[in-house]
């Protein structure tokens, strides 16, 4: 019961984490083993151009194995647990030759040095020059090439002023592009604005990221869907497509499986960041513009008690 009581909401792992923090080092051994490996489970989502394998890491980061299916041919985003990266790599028998790190937080870009090691020769692309072990910086519309999948680098400031997002397609696919999206996009939210404004925000999600494809599947750092959900809902109450879509990632998490990933036109959906421009969400914070919106969003958003239910 103490162990369920410890991992019964996979999707809230890092409260479980604190709870466990000062029990007994056996007790926390055991737990840890469940909160990462038992609970939060690997996904593959499979395309006739492209394969990308959730990577479970720490206690809500995902890393992603983004395979060509043509040339197999494979890229890493974040890979903070570079163990788990071979393992991924062996297992689908592919050349990993990319590393493609979002941002310098160490919880994305921590494991690159380590991943060098046991991967020497590996190209590690990133925004900012802190990111760790960065062989080549890039900036916004740089392109890139992992086998034949195309990637478009976008920059996003804000959470930090070096974030990078990443753009996947393939000539002549009719499939769904990607974007990998760091901790600028979450599913139903975006990440903290440490070091950058709210008009950077809003240019990030508004103009560049939703000015890609609708159908593009959005991939995103961590898994914070049930919380972004609950204060989605705060903000807008009558919002059926938030209901929905909460009660869908209460299961998924329930059972272990990702909430991740999504696509831009759910997000615009039930998004309140990217819904800034929706009447229902100004009027929640009293603002008639949208950049002041995103603000009002963001400021309410880090004061949020998220409920139990």
């Amino acid at each position: 019961m103490l162990f369920r009581s410890l991992v019964g909401s996979a999707c809230t792992l890092l409260g479980a984490a604190t709870a466990f923090k000062f029990a007994p080092v056996e007790l926390q051994a055991q737990a840890a083993v469940l909160l990462h490996s038992a609970v939060r489970k690997s996904s593959l989502v499979e395309q006739s151009n492209m394969r990308v394998e959730l990577l479970p890491a720490l206690t809500d980061n995902y890393m992603y194995l983004l395979i060509d299916v043509d040339t197999r041919e494979a890229a890493i985003v974040d890979p903070v647990e570079p163990i788990k990266v071979v393992e991924a790599v062996r297992k689908h028998g592919v050349k990993l030759t990319t590393v493609l790190t979002t941002h310098h937080h160490w919880d994305h870009a921590g494991g690159n040095e380590k991943m060098l090691k046991l991967m020497p020769g590996l190209r590690v692309y990133g925004g900012d020059d802190r990111v760790d072990a960065i062989t080549k910086k890039v900036s916004h519309s740089n392109n890139l090439k992992v086998g034949s999948l195309n990637i478009k680098c976008l920059f996003t400031p804000c959470h930090t002023t070096g974030h990078i997002c990443y753009y996947v397609t393939k000539d002549k696919s009719t499939e769904p592009p990607a974007v990998f999206t760091g901790d600028t996009l979450f599913v139903a939210g975006c990440g903290k604005f440490f070091e950058g404004t709210a008009e950077q925000m809003h240019k990030a999600l508004i103009d560049i990221l939703g000015g890609l494809p609708p159908e593009t599947r959005v991939y995103c750092g961590h898994e914070y869907t049930v919380s972004n959900l609950k204060f989605a809902r705060h903000v807008e109450p009558d919002n059926e497509d938030i209901q929905k879509k909460l009660a869908w990632a209460k299961e998924k998490c329930s059972n272990g499986e990702p909430t991740i990933p999504s696509t831009l036109a759910e997000e615009f959906t039930f998004n309140p960041f990217m819904r800034v421009k929706e009447k229902s969400v100004q009027d929640h914070v009293k603002q008639t513009s949208s950049i002041e919106t995103m603000r009002s969003l963001r400021k309410e958003k880090d004061g949020f008690r998220v409920p139990k239910e």
